[in-house]
Formats: C-alpha cells, structure tokens, sequence
C-alpha cells in the first residue's frame, strides 16, 4: 500500500490547501495538483522507450497515448503526497510500481474472468475450426452456386410462361371472331391444357431444384446447428462474463458506503454500465485513497502521449472526467466529500448587454457577448432567446434563428415572427447565407488558405465533445485564411460551409485539420480568459425587402 503514496519532492508547505475538494467534470487545476502533475511527468518522462511507445519520439502509427491522474492525498500521518492512476491498462498489464491497481483486477491469475474468457477463446476456436473445414466451405459455396442456378433457371421459365400465356390470350381473342361453337371450345380447353401444362412444369422445376438442394443441406446443416450452438453458448458466456464484472466492481465513497456498477447505473438512462466503465483514473484514485484511510485534497487528470485519431486529445493538456462513464460512478463516489461547486450552473452572463446591430419591424441583427447561451439550457434560462422573448413580447415564432456556442461571440439573426423565421432559417438550409469568423489559434497555421473536411458526431461517451468519425459522422466542410501571424499566435478567418456542433473548434484542434487549438477552448485546447472566437461577418437576402444585407462587428481580441 505504501508504495503507491509519493511525497512530494518540492516543497510544498507554504501553499494553502484548497478549502474543497475539485469538481472533477469542470475545473482550473490547483496549485498542489499541479506540482504533483510536473512531478509525475518527470517520472514519465524518465522511464526508458516509454517515449516511443507512446508516440512522442517517432510516429509510429500503432503507439497512442493515455490519460493519468494524480491526487493529491494526506496520509494517517499528516503527510501530504499524491498518488497515480493511469486510465485502462498499461502496456497490456495492470501491474506497476508507480500506478495504483484496479478496483478489480480482471486479469489476476485464475481470476473468473480469465477461466471465462478462455473458455471463450476455447469456443471461438472451435466455431473457426467448424466454419473453415473445407468440405463444409465447398458446400456453402454449392449451396450458394445452386441456389443461383435454381432462380435463373425458375425465372426463365416464368418468363417463358409469361410469353406463352400473351400468346394464347392473342390466340384466343382472334378465334372469338373466326371460329365458333364446339371448335372455339375445343380451342379454349387445349389452351387451358398448355396453360396448366406450364404451372406444372413450374411446380415440377421447382421440386427438382429443392430436392437437389435438400441433398446438400443434409451435408450442411449438422455442422450449420452445431456452429449455432457454440455462438450461443458463447455469446451467453460472455454475457455472464460482462455480468459478473460489473458486480465486482465495487466502489467506495467518503461516507464508507460501497455500490456495485450494476446499481450505480440502473439509475441512469442507460441502464447498464458502458464498456470499461471504472478503469478511468479518478475512480480508481479515490477508492484506493478511501480503502487505505488517504485524504482526498484535489485531484487532476491530464494526457500523455499521441492523440487518439478520433478525438482530440493534446500531450500534457489536462481534461475533465467524462460524462458517459465517470459521471454516475464519481456522482456517488464523491458523497461524503465537501466538493468545489458545479461552475456550469452559475450564469456567466448576469452583467453582460446584448448590442443590436441592425434592426426593424421584421428583424434584428445582435452581437452576441461571449459566455451567454443562445437558448435556454438544462440549469441557466438566461439566454438569446429568453431576452428576445422578454425584449419583443409581442414577437411570435422561436426568435433565434441559428445558434452559437456558448462561449462564443458574434452576429445572430433575430426573428420577429413565425413567416420571417422560415424565410431565414430556409436561407440557412439553402446554404445562401454567407457566413466569416475570426478565431486566434494557439499556434502557427503553415499554409495560408486551404479547406478542412472532417465528418463530426457526438462522442456518446463524453457530450457535448465532438469526434471525427468516417463511418458514422455528418459531413462538415470548413475553409480557412490566415490574417496574420504574431508570438507565435495566428489570427485567422474560417468560412463554415456546414454548421456542425463545435465545427470550428474541432477542425482547428484536431490533428487531421489544423493541430492547433483557438485559444482559450478550455474543451479541445486550454482555458484563457475567453474562448477566443467570433462570428464576425454575415450577407444574407432580408425576407421582405429581398435587399442584400451585410453586416460586419469586430471581437474583443
């Protein structure tokens, strides 16, 4: 146990210990977590080939970073330390010297779930072994080939039955007019005849081909029944498996209290805990510190190594805990503790004014300051559209027409009613509305003009992050200039041909677009006074006067 609490090799006894403890989903590191962050990158940094398996020396395609924690503890002796989690495996084990264990070690020897999982592989084996038998695979191919024969050889019959029948129809619609009486109804039975003659035909084709391929599913299905039995044993057994893991997984809070995965998430909308939910860092960290008597003090968790290729993840950046699998684990894990307050539900925007731009009878162009929601939100009704709503009471429709972020600034489209907001939201999905903002980057963009096209969905495990996903995200299409380049620092215009969530933020920080995040995104990049981007320019047609507008404001930065 003792050898996972590290003290501190700065001095730290002048510093005032934080008064609560961190709000893990949305915080400033304190001074304390910091030094013991610089203290275990230092460790990190130390430790031989650990640079290029974590993709910090060459870049090599399969090396990828992870994310660490630290908290900062005080020991049954007083002493103040900090102790180390890494999120997930390390290098495929569980056992370090530095980093603390799992809640639960599935990987122990002779654990359930290794004697499941090889009962599992055992399985799988046996399935590939069934499926790749040779005289098994020649019958599915013949079965397959035969299958093919039966439907041309069916089909062209019915479509030789078709014309024969066009035929007789044609035949016996002359004869009403050419022959009469017993010689017309002999003609219509020997019709009739070969009409029926060709059913039967059909109906005997058809039994040829079935018991042809009754012969080979005679081969086929034994093997087909047993191969199906072992996937269903299987897919039970790992079921069981997940089951019993998520039972094992027993957390700890401040009040001595343990709950179970299963019982931490049946009360969420998922239900069941997504996959590896309590292998992140902050979880393990404080369960390690309540089992062995250590203090929580602050807590912060930051990334080391090579970003993901699908979220964005910069080295030595720290991040928040995640939504989707942290959230109800540490929602019961910090009771007992005197936590910082949530700052996402304290309202930013009580002192700021909303500037008009432009405006009449049908409209209104605003500014929008940063730090104030386009629309009401979960917790903050202060928004847009609720001072819209109080500014124009008489207005009917949704007013806002389109959206920023939260944090950013810049021009808005206001609608005083119902018909004016269609013509402009039609304008918006008619992709007619011409749109520039500028943005400071942390960093020097090499080229001076190019585009950016990376598809975007919601990371379902951390919302509202965005990732870049080719199977499954939208289309998103963003075009960029370079203004100027000063201290390192470019000032640059981005022209949005989509609008998806946090577009511009991901395309700039994401290392498949420009690898450099706008200053102050305290989500893809790192905090500053203000997340430094605005919607400084639009032309759009107004929806009675059919004019051109332009309208143009500059940022505060």
């Amino acid at each position: 146990m003792s050898n996972y609490f590290t003290p501190f090799k700065e001095d730290v006894s002048e510093l005032s210990l934080p008064e609560k403890f961190t709000f893990p989903f949305y915080y400033t590191p304190n001074p304390i977590s910091i030094i013991a962050t610089k203290e275990l990158q230092e460790y990190l940094s130390n430790q031989p080939n650990w640079g290029e398996k974590f993709g910090l020396i060459t870049d090599d395609d399969d090396a990828i970073g992870k994310m660490f924690g630290v908290l900062v503890v005080q020991n049954q002796n007083g002493e103040l330390g900090y102790i180390s989690a890494v999120s997930g495996k390390l290098f495929d084990s569980n056992e370090h010297e530095k980093f603390i264990p799992p809640v639960f070690d599935m990987n122990a020897v002779n654990s359930f779930f290794n004697v499941g999982i090889k009962k599992v592989n055992e399985l799988i084996t046996e399935i590939n072994q069934l499926e790749g038998q040779i005289e098994y695979l020649n019958n599915l191919n013949q079965l397959k080939e035969l299958k093919a024969a039966m439907n041309t050889d069916i089909a062209a019959a019915k479509t030789r039955s078709i014309a024969a029948k066009k035929e007789r129809d044609a035949i016996r619609s002359e004869a009403k007019f050419t022959i009469f009486g017993e010689e017309f109804t002999a003609l219509c039975t020997k019709l009739k005849q070969e009409s029926a003659n060709k059913k039967f035909y059909i109906t005997h084709l058809t039994e040829h081909w079935n018991e042809k391929i009754a012969v080979l599913n005679e081969k086929i299905t034994p093997i087909a029944d047993k191969i199906a039995a072992l996937k269903n044993e299987r897919q039970a057994l790992s079921a069981s498996l997940q089951q019993q893991l998520f039972e094992e997984y027993n957390f700890l809070n401040a009040k001595g209290e343990t709950k179970s995965l299963i019982s931490i998430f049946e009360a969420t909308a998922v239900q069941r805990p997504p996959a590896a939910a309590g292998e992140c860092a902050a979880p393990k960290l404080l369960h390690y510190a309540y089992k062995h008597n250590l203090k929580p003090i602050a807590i912060a968790e930051f990334w080391w190594g090579k970003s993901p290729k699908s979220e964005i993840r910069k080295h030595k950046n720290y991040y928040p805990a995640c939504q989707g699998k942290c959230k109800p684990i540490l929602g019961h894990m910090l009771q007992g503790l005197e936590v910082d307050d949530n700052p996402m539900l304290k309202n930013p925007s009580d002192d700021i004014v909303i500037t008009t731009l432009f405006e009449d009878e049908h409209m209104a162009v605003i500014n929008k300051p940063a730090e104030l929601l386009s629309v009401p939100g979960v917790n903050i009704k202060d928004s847009v559209a609720q001072r819209m709503k109080d500014k124009y009471p008489k207005a009917t429709g949704p007013l806002t027409v389109h959206r920023l972020d939260m944090q950013t600034s810049g021009i808005m489209l206001i609608a005083k009613s119902l018909p004016i907001h269609k013509i402009l939201q039609k304008q918006f999905m008619d992709r007619t509305i011409k749109k520039r903002y500028i943005a400071l980057l942390d960093g020097e963009v090499k080229e001076d003009k190019g585009k950016i096209d990376l598809p975007l969905r919601p990371d379902l495990d951390d919302r509202p992050r965005q990732l870049v996903c080719y199977e499954h995200g939208k289309h998103a299409l963003t075009n960029y200039k370079v203004i100027d380049r000063k201290e390192g620092k470019t000032r640059i215009y981005f022209y949005p041909v989509t609008g998806r969530t946090h577009q511009l933020r991901v395309h700039s920080a994401h290392q498949l677009g420009l690898n450099l995040a706008i200053v102050g995104d305290d989500m893809y990049g790192k905090p500053a006074n203000r997340l430094h981007l605005h919607a400084q320019f639009i032309q759009f047609t107004h929806p009675v006067t059919n004019k051109k507008m332009k309208i143009e404001v500059d940022p505060d930065f």
